[in-house]
């Protein structure tokens, strides 16, 4: 791999919209070194004409064994939310700023380990190629690693969540909380739990605006 191309996903990334063949070259993907630990990519999945794409940070242990985004703890409790915000998760691609699994081995267990900006910056073109073959109505980020690849370093849901931002990939962005971060607050979960249901209606109502404003 030459120097100046060591730290990006670009030249895997094939000159397609056709989300099985992005999905299949991405298994391929060395675009930085992740690759050579993770267990598989992980990249994601739903329907090519979904209105509503879901971006998360990276793969967990799970999704990493399984390869498939958001089948681990964090994953169910998404999927939770969203019935109970009415939103319909087969109709939603899911998917990761960062496809393949960073994580620090603690005896026999794999941690998460937060991925590094160049990381980050390396696998965007993936998360490009997936919402410009998408296309969708709204963006929701999982969190600020999936916000800041999006909006920029200098966005902080703590200011911005729940508001709606226009974006080049799609009509809208919104962001919210990782739900891992509400697993990971046991103590206030159940507050978190409801917050986090409540950012989801917001996504549900919008996309049914869209919808009308779309038939007027």
């Amino acid at each position: 791999m030459a120097r100046n191309q060591k730290y990006s996903a670009a030249q895997w990334v094939p000159a397609t919209g056709n989300l099985t063949a992005l999905r299949a070259a991405a298994s391929e993907c060395q675009g930085c070194e992740l690759y050579a630990r993770a267990t598989q990519v992980v990249f994601g999945e739903g329907p090519q004409d979904a209105k509503v794409v879901m971006v998360g940070e990276q793969p967990g242990d799970e999704e990493d064994r399984r390869g498939h985004p958001f089948v681990g703890p964090a994953g169910r409790l998404l999927s939770k939310a969203m019935g109970e915000a009415g939103l319909d998760r087969e109709k939603i691609y899911v998917t990761n700023a960062v496809k393949h699994f960073k994580f620090l081995e603690r005896g026999k267990r794999r941690i998460h380990a937060k991925p590094s900006g160049i990381e980050i910056s390396a696998c965007r073109p993936w998360l490009e190629a997936e919402l410009t073959s998408i296309e969708p109505e709204l963006v929701v980020c999982l969190g600020a690693t999936a916000a800041q690849s999006l909006m920029g370093r200098d966005f902080r849901i703590t200011a911005e969540r729940g508001k709606f931002f226009p974006h080049h990939w799609a009509k809208e962005l919104i962001a919210t909380v990782h739900p891992s971060a509400i697993l990971r607050v046991p103590e206030r979960y159940e507050e978190e739990y409801a917050r986090f249901v409540q950012d989801l209606r917001l996504v549900a109502n919008r996309v049914q605006q869209l919808k009308g404003a779309a038939h007027t």
